[in-house]
């Protein structure tokens, strides 16, 4: 495993153990999140931290890891996401992009 992967894969435990700061770690402190069309939903660890605390209060939360694509600083991981929803658990599926400009 490459050192991008690996910190992807860091990212995608702490995500499921809940661990905010393990979760910020694996991030520039100036990062950003962007969703698909382009807007940026969070910049830098203060929003990032504000957007990830509610996700985490959700008792079902959990990402399951489908595929994964690695290409030097690009990794590319197709995951379905339980979650709790207002109607109730559900799951969604995503395409999370990470680029590493270490």
């Amino acid at each position: 495993m490459d050192k991008n992967e690996t910190l992807v894969q860091r990212q995608l435990d702490a995500y499921n153990n809940k661990d905010i700061d393990g979760w910020l770690n694996t991030y520039a402190t100036d990062a950003q999140q962007f969703n698909l069309h382009g807007e940026c939903t969070a910049s830098g660890h203060d929003e990032m931290r504000q957007r990830i605390a509610v996700r985490f209060e959700e008792p079902d939360l959990y990402a399951k890891l489908l595929s994964r694509i690695v290409m030097d600083t690009i990794v590319v991981d197709h995951e379905v996401i339980t979650r709790n929803f207002a109607e109730g658990k559900g799951e969604i599926e995503m395409l999370c992009i990470y680029e590493n400009t270490e």
